[in-house]
């Protein structure tokens, strides 16, 4: 038991997958896993484990920006043994030739701050995702017909930005998406050699102006997860 996981020892699997929202969390466990079991309920952030095709997998929600994800995955990783941690979850597309629920692979995350940055200095750290769960998600999308992109991303700091300028760099420069997570997800699997990727479920396009509206996000995301679960065990 941790200050913010109230799972006991042996609790959580080496695989998790990690949503911002603990009702998705819910939802995702409740939908794709065997036997899944709330593990934590500490401050609401729901944590479920159970078996998908007999491989045992949690799914943590992981709360909204990357000081509160850092805070998970930190004790995900040093204190229950986590070893594969993936991202799902929803972004903004920066390109044209994206759409409303098409799923981006981020293969890697540009970022202006995370909560790792204070010990990099004046290092300007890449983070990316580990190749073999990339290359496993892209191959797993392709069988499933799901429309990928597979490319950089841009993690946030802020949801209300007041940047247009920095989104047109972004979007010149090619980025896919805009999100507020992975790329300290990336930076602390890099620190601690575990494994971490990115699946992301497009949900609104700041180009078009465009948004799933909130009766469909849910029921939008079951490709991402099943990409997610396949890319873990293959």
């Amino acid at each position: 038991m941790t200050v913010h996981i109230g799972a006991k020892p042996g609790d959580i699997a080496e695989t998790v997958l990690m949503p911002g929202d603990p009702l998705r969390a819910k939802w995702a466990a409740e939908t794709f896993l065997d036997g899944a079991v709330c593990v934590n309920e500490v401050r609401g952030m729901l944590g479920f484990t159970g078996e998908w095709k007999g491989n045992r997998v949690t799914i943590q929600g992981s709360g909204m920006g990357m000081p509160s994800l850092s805070i998970y995955v930190n004790e995900l990783i040093s204190e229950y043994g986590a070893k594969t941690l993936i991202r799902i979850g929803s972004a903004g597309a920066m390109q044209d030739d994206i759409k409303l629920r098409d799923v981006v692979l981020a293969m890697t995350a540009t970022t202006l701050s995370t909560p790792s940055r204070g010990i990099f200095r004046e290092m300007q750290f890449a983070p990316c995702a580990d190749w073999s769960l990339l290359k496993a998600a892209e191959a797993a999308a392709t069988a499933r017909g799901t429309t990928t992109h597979v490319g950089g991303i841009y993690s946030s700091d802020v949801f209300y930005d007041e940047r247009p300028d920095l989104n047109e760099q972004m979007t010149r420069h090619g980025i896919l998406a805009v999100e507020m997570e992975a790329a300290e997800l990336y930076i602390l699997a890099a620190r601690h050699r575990c494994r971490a990727l990115a699946v992301l479920t497009i949900s609104d396009h700041l180009l078009r102006e465009e948004a799933l509206p909130s009766s469909e996000r849910q029921s939008s995301f079951g490709d991402m997860v099943e990409i997610a679960l396949e890319a873990a065990f293959a």
